[in-house]
């Protein structure tokens, strides 16, 4: 069977495709990290925004000034945290990995001793899930970027 067309067919021959060399990925290499490093960058950016709207809450409910100005003062703290961890993560810095590990394990116990009554049930479960992504996340990208020996 022939796949070239009839002389008089009104459709112009397909031109022949060009020899590139494969990718990496089609020479059995990994990919790289990137992908990797964009889900941990995201994810630390949304534990980020987890926290100031836990920050928010407070501020919003805050029947006493000492305590709320604590609790607000530690949601900021981890949001910078979170965030200057995230600018690491994207330039592939390794301390970056260390810190949304160490981030990722406290999230959820953090949002477990904050309480799940029903303001903070939402932005407290999903740090929790955030920070367990994020920790699996982080441990499943270890080590993409050497190539393989």
């Amino acid at each position: 069977m022939s796949t070239h067309l009839p002389r008089d067919s009104p459709l112009p021959p397909d031109p022949p495709l060009p020899r590139d060399s494969p990718a990496a990925a089609d020479q059995g290499q990994t990919a790289g990290a990137w992908p990797g490093l964009c889900l941990v960058t995201v994810l630390l950016v949304a534990g980020a925004a987890l926290d100031l709207s836990r920050c928010g809450i407070v501020l919003v409910t805050a029947r006493h000034g000492q305590p709320a100005a604590g609790l607000v003062a530690a949601g900021l703290a981890s949001a910078a945290l979170s965030l200057a961890a995230a600018r690491g993560s994207y330039r592939d810095r390794r301390w970056a990995a260390w810190a949304a590990v160490l981030i990722g394990i406290t999230s959820a116990p953090q949002a477990a001793a904050a309480g799940f009554d029903a303001l903070y049930a939402v932005p407290n479960t999903a740090t929790a899930v955030v920070g367990i992504l994020l920790t699996v996340a982080v441990l499943a990208t270890v080590g993409r970027g050497q190539p393989p020996e």
